[in-house]
Parts: structure tokens; sequence; C-alpha cells
């Protein structure tokens, strides 16, 4: 293990004996917000604490086999102590490693998953409906509640843009680098000649406002109008102002929803929605200032990036932030995406312990 991992773990340990003294004073108990958020952090050091006493432990035992080594009867039990041991403690520096990064409180949140149609006209509607099931496959593998916000459909299917809200443990860090441009390479179902078009969807992920730490709406500041939902839905839906949409009259956003029937119920999720967006807004503004003094592997998420291409005739997909590159195309689109977060998360994983390396 690197001398900067060790040092940082034995920060971490002198860092758990003042959270136990912290959670044992009668002044903090009586603030609930601090207790829960020095507990959650008890919570996170306690594990990683126990990894690293499993770590010492185990490389004593490593130490005492190569030790019986010299005595011949011995020789073979110590060999398969120290296979036994080396293979555990690489298994543990491994977890140590990672639980050592910084974590965003945010990854453990629900997200908003925007979609919207870009270049390529009825060919981009239809992509961002593949989209949408494809990250809707996924949710439904990871055991996740997916909820239509508000949705503009295109005439020969597929939406010119999706709003989802996606619920479940750890929505937001898994799906947050899916943020960006995604570029298709296909022959539309319109195209009579056979030609390949590309075509382009933005991606947007953002997490959930936390209720109690939301950015403040003030009403002074929204215009509320309702109308009738247009598309499909039946009589009811064309005869009431059912759809809400919300403008943040200060920055310009705006978020409708006339999927429900209840005209209440759409404007609290156009609200929480106006939220999500709002946040994202300020997260990206404060990407950008870290982004001019540092260069992010993953980027910063912002969709005018071009992250990924999917192209059809090659069965190829490509994302461009890591030269990531599978031949595996049907798969994915049906929500099999495990390889590509995956390898999303260790690249990001490996940015930010160069980081911590570079601050040791």
């Amino acid at each position: 293990m690197k001398p900067f991992l060790r040092h940082q773990l034995e920060r971490q340990m002198q860092r758990l004996s003042e959270l136990d003294f912290l959670l044992s004073r009668e002044d903090i108990m009586g603030d609930m917000q601090q207790v829960r958020a020095l507990s959650r952090e008890h919570a996170q050091v306690s594990a990683l604490a126990g990894r690293y006493s499993r770590l010492r432990q185990r490389e004593a035992d490593l130490a005492s086999a190569r030790e019986l080594l010299q005595e011949p009867d011995m020789a073979e039990l110590a060999q398969d102590e120290i296979a036994s041991a080396e293979a555990e403690l690489q298994q543990l520096q491994a977890e140590l490693q990672r639980l050592l990064l910084p974590q965003d409180p945010d990854d453990e949140r629900n997200a908003f998953v925007e979609i919207r149609a870009g270049t390529g006209g009825d060919e981009s509607a239809l992509f961002a409906g593949d989209l949408a099931r494809m990250y809707t496959r996924y949710a439904s593998a990871q055991g996740w509640r997916v909820e239509v916000m508000s949705a503009s459909e295109s005439e020969l299917g597929g939406y010119k843009e999706l709003v989802l809200r996606i619920e479940g443990q750890r929505v937001y860090g898994a799906l947050r680098f899916e943020s960006g441009g995604h570029r298709v390479q296909r022959v539309p179902a319109t195209e009579t000649q056979g030609r390949i078009h590309t075509s382009a969807c933005t991606v947007a992920v953002m997490p959930e406002p936390d209720a109690s730490q939301a950015v403040t709406l003030n009403p002074a500041e929204l215009r509320i109008d309702t109308f009738r939902a247009s598309g499909a839905g039946g009589q009811h839906i064309n005869k009431t102002d059912s759809a809400v949409r919300v403008v943040h009259l200060p920055t310009g956003l705006v978020a409708e929803c006339q999927d429900g029937r209840s005209q209440h119920a759409n404007k609290a999720k156009a609200l929480a929605v106006l939220q999500a967006r709002l946040e994202e807004k300020q997260r990206s503004e404060r990407a950008a200032k870290e982004a001019a003094t540092r260069k992010g592997l993953i980027g910063s998420g912002d969709r005018s990036d071009r992250i990924r291409t999917y192209n059809f005739p090659q069965g190829r997909l490509t994302d461009h932030r890591i030269n990531l590159t599978l031949y595996q195309l049907l798969t994915l689109m049906e929500g099999e995406l495990d390889e590509v977060l995956q390898a999303l998360q260790q690249a990001r994983e490996a940015e930010l312990l160069a980081e911590l390396e570079a601050l040791a």
C-alpha cells in the first residue's frame, strides 16, 4: 500500500475517535440536524476503520506465515496461508482505496433524467425514445422505480423532450456520468436509399433536491401558467386546464407537466423539476470554475459535450471520454449498461485518487 494512503487511513482512525467524542456530548445531541450529519460520517468512517483493522491483521498473518517458511514441516501450510493472505490483502487495499475517495452526498439521491432530441429531426426524437427505453430497462434491472414527469411526444414516435424521475438506491451516483451529448449513426426508418444519418440527443441527469436543503423558490419570481394538455389522453384531459408550466423569471428556466389529470399534482411535479434544474445550473457553474484550474477526465457533464456515439451499422458504442469501445450495441440498448457505467466510475476513481495523492 502506498504510504500516502496509509497516512490517510491513520487520520481516519483519529477521526473516528473524534466522532465518538462528539456524539457523546449533550449539547450536540440536542441538535438533530448535526447528529444526523455526524452519524452518517461515523457510519462511513467505521466501515473504513473495520476494513483497515482487517488489513493490519492480515498483514501480521502474512509476516508470521513467511517466518514459518523456515521450518520444513510447516512450509506447505505457510505457503497456503501466504497465498490466502496476499489475495485478501489485494482485495482489502482496493476496497480501502475506494472508501478513502471523497464521497458526493448527492450520489445517494434519486435522480431526474432529462432527454431532449437535438439535431436530426424525427430521427433524433426516435433516438430519444430509444435512450428512454434503455435507461428504463436498466432502472428496472436495478429494482428502481421510474415515473414520467413530463413528455413531449414526436409525431412519428419517440420524444422531443422527456423527463423521468428514477427512485432507488444510489440512482444519481450510478447515472451521473450520462449527462452530455449522445450521437447516433444509423439508417433511419424513413430513409428510402439506405443512407446512414447522424443525429443527436442531449441527456441531463440531475439529483432530486433534498427537501431540507433544496433551492428556495420565491413565488414572486415564478410565473405559473395552466393550459390544456396536448396529445392523447381522452376527453377529460382535453377539456380541463390540468397541464402546468412554471417559469423561473430570473433565469428563464422552464418546467412543465401535463401527464396527470390533477392540476395540483402536475404543479408539484413541475416545481420539483424546476428546483432540480436550478440546482443543476448552480452545480454546472461551480464545475465550470473548477474546470478553469483542473481538466476533469470525465468532464463537467455539460450537455454540449459529445460524450458517446452509438454506431448501429458497426454494432459499436464508443464513450469518447475514456476511449471505451464495445461491440455489443444491441445488448447495451436493452439496458445492460453495467460495463459502461463501471468503466466510467473506475475512471473517475482513478482521477480522484491522483488528486488525493497530489495533495498528500
